[in-house]
């Protein structure tokens, strides 16, 4: 009898538990999944861009800007250099390239550049050198080799210590089409990015150097080229010789996403030519 009692107990109290259970279910009171938020949540696009060094003042003022009018979208920047940037676009890695060399003739066949402003590259040196202007013809002596003491160059007596990038940068890539003196050079350093020959050329005072006008610092020395000095006015006029594009890459024939082709519009807009002098390059003629 006893165990007869406690079996009908525990089937009462399952069966009242499981009433309890199925009632809880469909009362829609206390008893429901765990909250989510049910309102639209706005995914913060993302612009991706990737490549030279020399851009960073200007892409940073154009991405800033861009961000503060459209707060839902977000532009990344990866200073890879030119070369790493016009593969990354080419390889679907970013939206768009950053380039500060023309593209090649074979990179031309499948990507499209679009310039959105010009830099003079600027020739520094350290700035207890007494060397004040040099030619053309006289900086590409120096990186060869040809001329290899600043006496000869209008400094005082010491050998010339060559600094320069590395093999895939457009600066670099700029500085040779310009003096002519692609695959000549003799340097003492390659360095991989524009404030490293800066830091370079201001801690040693036989070294020269070349870097993007926008970059440069009070730290060294910027020589006169031809008897001009780098400005906005002598590059833009074409006066100062030694100067080159700052490029956008994008994939021929192919189009981009709506939020990149927007950025795009900006950064090639009017609107933008304020932003890119602010970063020290100069606005193309529109």
């Amino acid at each position: 009898m006893k165990n007869t009692g406690k079996k009908r107990f525990i089937g009462v109290f399952t069966a009242a538990m499981l009433s309890a259970a199925l009632l809880a279910g469909c009362s829609g009171g206390d008893a429901q999944p765990a909250e989510t938020n049910s309102s639209t949540q706005q995914t913060q696009a993302t612009v991706s861009t990737d490549g030279s060094t020399s851009m960073e003042k200007v892409i940073g003022y154009l991405s800033e800007a861009y961000m503060e009018e459209n707060k839902d979208t977000k532009v990344t920047y990866n200073p890879t250099g030119s070369g790493a940037g016009i593969q990354a676009v080419s390889e679907g890695r970013c939206d768009i390239g950053l380039s500060s060399r023309d593209l090649k003739d074979d990179e031309a066949k499948t990507l499209d550049a679009t310039v959105i402003a010009i830099d003079g590259i600027a020739v520094v040196v350290n700035p207890a050198n007494t060397a004040e202007d040099l030619s053309v013809e006289q900086i590409a002596k120096i990186y060869t080799g040809e001329i290899s003491n600043w006496k000869d160059a209008g400094g005082s007596d010491g050998a010339v210590v060559v600094i320069g990038r590395e093999a895939a940068s457009g600066t670099r890539d700029g500085f040779e089409s310009i003096t002519k003196t692609k695959d000549k050079c003799k340097y003492n350093q390659e360095l991989t990015s524009t404030g490293d020959v800066i830091q370079t050329v201001a801690s040693n005072p036989n070294a020269i150097g070349y870097a993007s006008l926008a970059a440069v610092k009070d730290t060294v020395k910027v020589l006169k080229v031809d008897g001009v000095a780098p400005s906005k006015e002598t590059v833009q006029d074409g006066t100062y010789k030694i100067q080159r594009d700052f490029v956008m890459v994008t994939k021929k024939g192919e189009k981009l996403s709506d939020d990149a082709q927007k950025f795009f519009d900006f950064a090639t807009g009017k609107n933008a030519d304020a932003l890119i002098e602010k970063a020290g390059a100069i606005p193309v003629v529109r």
